[in-house]
């Protein structure tokens, strides 16, 4: 049997696994992501203890890392977490020293790229050439599929930072990213949510009026989406979308604001089938490092 390693490399925590597939996960770890050395240092023991301790050899190694990072193999940056606003962690090269210590081949991409590869190989992208792949938590991003790969280009797309139209009648709240202030991670994210209402999102029952406000700036992204990439599907993850009353509005909201332009009947006739939960779960991130993994040593 071939096993494979897997990162799912967070701003909150890193999360290891040793696996052979989604059923067959033989060992996993979750740690803080605290500074780049020691957390690093974690992920290099975790995998050389874990390889001697049972005895495999792990053929390569995924990581689906935050950002922004360094996508270009023709770079010296390649490998590198770049302006991230996460202290400490700007500029830092995260493949280099798993690749000098590990001797492996890497596959390293965003972490919503994986959970997008992750979905599409075992999860509700199976099947499809062109979907999209958001986590809405502690920050928010989004990987696109684009003709069955993930779409990179200049670096890689930021979709957590357009733009959104603030409701200056319900949200005088000017929005968390240090960078843009009322963009979609500014305005809907977690530390928003926590910071604009005084508690963070779990704490805040289903009638709240945090959720309608939530569901209208989500939706305002989600339609802009589908304008620019006329995606297949479009699979919402992260923390915040453990609140599943959500999807509801989210979809209505969309319509609302498609206002029947895109004349789809996926999305006009069946949008609950369009806009959906991940069905990997909290795993999307990490069972898609792995499938980067083995794509890089078995490419389709």
């Amino acid at each position: 049997m071939e096993y494979f390693g897997g990162i799912e490399a967070g701003g909150t925590k890193f999360v290891c696994v040793i696996s052979s597939g989604p059923d067959n996960i033989i060992v996993e770890e979750r740690f803080a992501t605290v500074s780049p050395d020691e957390t690093i240092s974690k992920v290099i023991n975790f995998f050389q203890n874990s390889s001697y301790e049972l005895k495999i050899k792990i053929k390569s190694l995924g990581i689906g890392s935050f950002g922004p990072i360094n996508l270009d193999k023709s770079s010296s940056k390649y490998g590198y977490i770049t302006t991230t606003p996460k202290p400490g962690w700007q500029n830092v090269d995260i493949v280099r020293p798993l690749k000098d210590k590990l001797q492996i081949p890497i596959a390293f991409d965003t972490d919503v790229n994986a959970a997008a590869i992750g979905e599409g190989k075992w999860g509700a992208g199976i099947g499809i050439d062109n979907y999209l792949y958001f986590t809405i938590g502690t920050g928010i991003g989004g990987g696109a599929i684009i003709n069955g790969l993930p779409l990179h280009g200049l670096i890689h797309p930021e979709m957590g930072h357009i733009l959104l139209n603030r409701n200056n009648l319900l949200d005088p709240y000017k929005g968390k990213c240090p960078f843009h202030q009322n963009c979609f991670e500014g305005l809907a994210s977690g530390p928003a949510i926590n910071e604009r209402w005084g508690k963070p999102a779990y704490q805040l029952p289903p009638d709240h009026k945090a959720w309608i406000l939530e569901a209208d700036y989500i939706a305002q992204a989600m339609s802009n989406f589908i304008y620019a990439f006329s995606p297949q599907k479009i699979i919402l993850g992260g923390g915040v979308m453990q609140q599943k009353h959500l999807f509801s509005t989210i979809r209505s909201k969309t319509l609302e604001y498609l206002n029947g332009y895109v004349n789809s009947t996926q999305i006009l006739d069946n949008i609950e089938n369009y806009i959906v939960p991940p069905s990997l779960g909290n795993r999307s991130g990490m069972l898609g490092a792995i499938a980067m993994a083995q794509m890089i040593v078995s490419p389709v």
